[in-house]
């Protein structure tokens, strides 16, 4: 008898526990696999390849043991439980006319990745073209040149994630796809104290701008009362 009640009373305990607590019983598995080489050009990825670009390092984002998404390049830590990834995309190139699929690897968004939820979303970065320049992460702040709605102003930008706005957008000057290089800026240049991001258009002067009273705007899933500082 008394087994059968310590029995009742541990089931009853569990119906009792919030779901969050549950779910921390079954921890997702959460991996990047091992990197292949595929077949890639300007001709499959206009606005990402090199001109002398022949192939793209992809790996497969793996959820017990399931893969979710495939990846391309260094992935950033942006908190101990979430990171950022860059998403490949294998697109299906064919036209209407062909007779045979014809696929073709691209480079696709950022996404976040939640290690605890396994959660995957897709971040927002304004004004963001892969062609005109690569991102450089510090935190969860992303700087890169980016291109207005007309294709024809490069601007200084500096997103967060989760932040609907970027943090800073300044015009640094006008963008013609034919009489520019690519990429239009070098690497930006993250210092920490203080808190400072220099940007270097091609052929231009380099220029800074402090970003002041800024901290992390990310609430993680069940987290909402410990935001990163």
């Amino acid at each position: 008898m008394a087994r059968t009640h310590a029995g009742l009373l541990g089931f009853a305990l569990a119906l009792a526990l919030p779901g969050t607590m549950l779910a921390a019983a079954k921890p997702h598995l959460i991996a990047l696999g091992a990197t292949k080489k595929v077949p890639y050009s300007v001709a499959g990825d206009p606005a990402g390849a090199a001109p002398d670009e022949k192939e793209l390092r992809v790996r497969p984002l793996v959820i017990d043991t399931k893969i979710k998404e495939w990846t391309t390049g260094d992935a950033h830590d942006v908190t101990d439980r979430s990171f950022a990834v860059r998403r490949a995309i294998r697109l299906n190139d064919a036209l209407p006319t062909d007779k045979v699929e014809h696929w073709v690897w691209q480079r696709g968004p950022w996404l976040l990745v939640d290690r605890v939820t396994g959660h995957i979303t897709a971040i927002k970065l304004p004004d963001y073209d892969p062609a005109v320049s690569n991102l450089v992460w510090f935190r969860d702040y992303a700087a890169y040149c980016g291109l207005n709605a007309s294709g024809r102003q490069l601007y200084a930008v500096v997103a967060q994630v989760a932040a609907r706005k970027p943090l800073l957008a300044k015009k640094i000057g006008g963008w013609d796809p034919e009489d520019h290089p690519k990429p239009a800026c070098a690497p930006s240049i993250w210092q920490r104290e203080p808190l400072r991001i220099t940007f270097q258009p091609t052929g231009s002067p380099q220029t800074s701008y402090d970003l002041v009273g800024l901290s992390s705007v990310l609430v993680e899933d069940g987290d909402e009362s410990n935001t990163e500082n």
